[in-house]
């Protein structure tokens, strides 16, 4: 993994993870960084070029100036496609990235050859059950609320430290940390460590949070973007996330019967992190299916 910085209107923060064939751009989500791509970028540079970017406001990249926004980030990695992947690429989006890649792939359809959503953050299905689960459903709750989002957000670094962040992180995701590998462990403490010397690191988090609570509140808005879609498109989605229901997938893949979907049972809401063997599995059949 070659680490990079490049000027996008500020400095962003990307790894090349390896690969010389076509690119491939890499997008995390909310609270995520470059690095939880790090145990699939060997798989997938059998076939791609693979580049992993923070977002403006995560991981390693200031907002200098830039927004943290779903809309920001967004024009943030369409810039990044045409000035450091060189062009049209496959695009995969992990929670927050997933909603990014869509809408990327939704407003600039010649620049993503390939779509893979991974657990993306479509909103709830219509007409579903409203079955969220309580923790989840109470931090969001402290994250809309102005002054209490921040404050908590504090409270929460300062009792937990880098090393107890990521845990709790890592476990509300599936996640086991003691079974990650030591580097991939290591760098995701890393990241956690310098971000709690960034002081706009709360404030880049809330902004995006609250931002991905209004683009997927407007379901039917939501539900033409996706139509919109001309790439051919993977919808991959761990059956015990917490974070985003199995129902969201299910109704997307009822939205887009021409596209293609993978449950991997038991896994979470990072399952490039949590199984990535049988991630890359879903992916390497799906491509290996694709017509060309």
């Amino acid at each position: 993994m070659k680490l990079g910085v490049v000027d996008l209107g500020g400095p962003v923060h990307y790894a090349d993870l390896g690969g010389s064939g076509p690119p491939m751009v890499l997008v995390h989500g909310l609270g995520g960084s470059l690095a939880n791509w790090m145990a699939v970028g060997e798989g997938l540079a059998a076939r791609f070029r693979v580049l992993a970017l923070d977002l403006g406001g995560f991981g390693r990249t200031p907002l200098a100036g830039r927004g943290a926004s779903v809309q920001a980030n967004l024009a943030l990695v369409g810039r990044f496609l045409d000035e450091v992947a060189g062009g049209p690429a496959a695009v995969a989006g992990n929670s927050m990235g997933g909603l990014i890649a869509a809408l990327l792939a939704a407003s600039r359809p010649e620049v993503v050859t390939r779509l893979i959503l991974v657990n993306a953050a479509l909103g709830m299905a219509p007409g579903a059950p409203f079955k969220v689960d309580p923790r989840v459903a109470a931090l969001m709750a402290v994250y809309m609320t102005p002054v209490a989002g921040d404050l908590f957000l504090r409270w929460r670094a300062a009792r937990l430290g880098s090393v107890g962040l990521v845990d709790a992180t890592l476990r509300l995701c599936g996640v086991d940390p003691e079974r990650l590998p030591p580097e991939i462990l290591a760098a995701h403490v890393a990241v956690a460590r310098d971000r709690g010397r960034m002081p706009w690191a709360n404030d880049a988090f809330l902004a995006a949070a609250r931002s991905i609570v209004a683009i997927t509140a407007r379901r039917a808005r939501l539900d033409a973007m996706l139509r919109s879609i001309r790439a051919p498109t993977l919808l991959v989605h761990g059956t015990e996330d917490r974070l985003v229901p199995l129902g969201t997938a299910k109704h997307i893949a009822r939205l887009r019967p021409d596209w293609s979907l993978a449950l991997l049972e038991g896994a979470g809401h990072t399952p490039q992190l949590e199984v990535p063997e049988r991630w890359l599995e879903a992916v390497h059949r799906w491509l290996d299916a694709l017509p060309g």
